[in-house]
């Protein structure tokens, strides 16, 4: 690289250019700020990215939440929240309401509906079986544990179920996830790593089946296309079919999932 080519001479060394040490981007930090109006504290996350302030609720956690860059003060969030304490009531009032997992209960279970029965006798794990009225969820223990008990039987089903349809879904595309997890995951359904790790929002098991085919499709999709282009929307479609009504329906119905158990 140092040679003059049309001369065959060494170009003289150009002294090191001084190193320029990268400024620190200020971590984004959480808070926490009362706001006449609203029952619960109000999270407020300073984010050095952030170019405006932001609102929103979160149906997951029932949190209410601001984004704002780092030097907004507490007054002028106070201030940016009351103006629009209406909206903000009337997203926490339209909530769907917590469920957690009781006897008698019904289940969405990939599109069919699974009744919870409690079986203090009943010893091991949850067991899900096939009665003459649909199916049937056998939790045993104490009544105390059942709705973890329920949680972590749906949990297995999930991993087991995604991990088949993930196999069978890269598959298809001559494509391989190196792993496959699920979690509960509060701001999405699911992720691929750049080393092809896939994660799951375990409560896609509560989902109708072709929800659940368009997420999996969406994740192996990103073991070929890391980014959100034409050709990632296009394997997605190719693997999954139809890519809008199940987008529409996670965004519609998507925080009733995150209200069970």
């Amino acid at each position: 690289m140092g040679l003059l080519r049309g001369m065959g001479l060494t170009a003289p060394k150009k002294p090191a250019p001084k190193t320029r040490t990268k400024a620190r981007v200020a971590p984004t930090t959480v808070s926490q700020l009362r706001v006449a109006g609203i029952a619960q504290p109000v999270e407020v996350r300073r984010s050095p990215r952030a170019r405006r302030l932001s609102l929103k609720v979160d149906g997951a956690t029932d949190t209410v939440r601001v984004t704002v860059p780092p030097r907004v003060g507490d007054a002028e969030v106070a201030g940016f929240v009351g103006r629009h304490l209406d909206w903000v009531n009337a997203r926490l009032a339209a909530l769907p309401p917590r469920q957690p997992f009781i006897d008698g209960m019904a289940v969405p279970l990939l599109g069919r509906s699974a009744v919870i029965r409690h079986d203090p006798g009943r010893r091991g794990g949850a067991r899900l079986v096939e009665g003459p009225a649909g199916l049937d969820l056998y939790v045993g223990g104490e009544a105390e544990f059942l709705n973890r008990r329920a949680t972590d039987f749906l949990k297995a089903e999930a991993r087991r179920h995604l991990s088949a349809l993930t196999a069978e879904t890269a598959a298809r595309a001559d494509l391989r996830a190196t792993a496959v997890s699920v979690r509960d995951t509060r701001s999405r359904w699911g992720s691929c790593s750049a080393t092809g790790r896939i994660s799951y929002s375990w409560r896609l098991i509560l989902a109708p089946p072709q929800i659940v085919h368009y997420v999996v499709a969406h994740e192996v999709a990103h073991l070929k296309e890391m980014n959100h282009g034409p050709k990632f929307w296009a394997l997605c479609a190719a693997l999954a079919g139809d890519v809008d009504k199940p987008r529409a329906w996670l965004k519609a119905h998507g925080a009733k999932l995150h209200r069970f158990g």
